[in-house]
């Protein structure tokens, strides 16, 4: 059993958990995630890791209640415990393993869009306590649905803020803003890392592209069982089939086929939408 230690409203449906698991805080890497079972008759839920304290022995997760089970999981309180928590699991993000004196010569931009923020926060994180130096633009839809600002902040030269609607930073989408620090204000990157919603990636591969800067993606939001043995997350990348949660979860945003990773994404609409339903009749 894993205790919620703390848990904090992020904004409308959106949570951030304290979870008490230190054999995973003493593992855990950037880029990777965990799988979560609330209790005996729960579903397999796997999300990425957005905090890690070894010392606490806690792991941060950040816990959008669309679907029932991240509304049941979003539910539960301080003090109440998840059935299972398990983890590490995915490969930690490529510059983990990469020679920090050149990785310090470098300039990378983080694009995270919604949720996304909460997988961006520990590469930040890391990139921050080894002196490599990464500017991070954060898109929400609003002002109210912008979340880990002062998170980001602090582990960024510059942190841009874009909402879809104009309500706080940048009005526009975060696609219109790299065009912006690349274009308009000249600046220079090495590598772009890009986490959020499937087309929000789609069409920042698409604008990274044109200026060949490479671009890592996270394909997360396909991940369904989290072991590879379920299939949802199989996805063609640079011709080949790959599985996002066995594989990655991230890979080169320029070569990922995001036309048949979209489409694989609302093969369970039908089934979450007969569960509400039956949810709101309980």
């Amino acid at each position: 059993m894993y205790k919620i230690v703390k848990k904090e409203v992020l904004a409308p449906n959106i949570f951030s958990m304290d979870i008490e698991a230190p054999r995973v805080a003493k593992s855990a890497q950037p880029g990777q995630f965990v799988i979560i079972i609330d209790n005996e008759k729960g579903e397999r839920v796997p999300l990425t890791i957005c905090d890690y304290d070894a010392q606490k022995g806690t792991v941060q997760i950040v816990v959008q209640a669309m679907g029932k089970s991240t509304k049941d999981m979003a539910a539960m309180e301080e003090g109440d415990y998840f059935k299972d928590f398990v983890g590490p699991l995915g490969k930690a993000s490529e510059f983990v393993h990469m020679d920090l004196e050149e990785l310090r010569k470098q300039r990378f931009l983080f694009v995270a869009g919604g949720v996304g923020a909460a997988p961006v926060y520990p590469q930040a994180r890391w990139f921050h306590e080894n002196g490599i130096k990464c500017d991070i633009i954060l898109g929400a839809k609003n002002k109210e649905l912008v979340i880990l600002e002062d998170k980001l902040a602090s582990v960024s030269e510059n942190l841009y803020v874009c909402t879809d609607d104009g309500s706080y930073g940048f009005h526009g989408l975060v696609t219109a803003y790299i065009e912006e620090l690349v274009v308009n204000q000249g600046k220079k990157y090495d590598h772009v890392v890009a986490i959020g919603p499937m087309i929000m990636m789609k069409f920042v591969a698409l604008t990274t592209k044109k200026y060949n800067l490479p671009t890592t993606v996270s394909l997360n939001p396909i991940m369904v069982d989290g072991t590879g043995m379920c299939g949802a997350c199989r996805v063609t990348v640079d011709g080949k089939t790959q599985f996002a949660c066995v594989h990655g979860p991230e890979f080169d945003g320029h070569v990922v086929d995001f036309d048949e990773a979209l489409k694989r994404q609302t093969q369970y609409k039908d089934i979450e939408v007969v569960k509400d339903c039956k949810l709101e009749e309980a």
